[in-house]
């Protein structure tokens, strides 16, 4: 599903203009994505948690020249599904 899907269907169940909802959805999105810029974790309950994990430094390999290189300890945008959601999900969803 697209965003542009997530829009029409969130405008057609709820009847409301297809650019209010684009906006919204939209506006979320920044709040979330400011939110975790910022150092600030956003908790969802009964969707999940958008959180920010700590990455270690470590060595990496460049093979084209191979040579050791060091990768710096770094931040990353990380999303943890709340339980009910993964619970749900096992259910409806079958294993192909």
């Amino acid at each position: 599903m697209t965003k542009a899907d997530l829009v029409a269907k969130i405008s057609d169940k709820l009847g409301l203009e297809k650019g209010d909802v684009q906006a919204t959805v939209e506006s979320l999105m920044e709040e979330v994505k400011n939110s975790l810029e910022s150092g600030n974790n956003v908790y969802l309950r009964g969707f999940g948690s958008f959180i920010i994990k700590k990455r270690a430094e470590k060595t990496g390999r460049n093979i084209s020249k191979n040579t050791t290189i060091k990768i710096p300890a770094h931040n990353i945008p990380a999303f943890k599904p709340a339980k009910v959601f993964v619970e749900g999900v096992k259910k409806k969803v079958s294993v192909k």
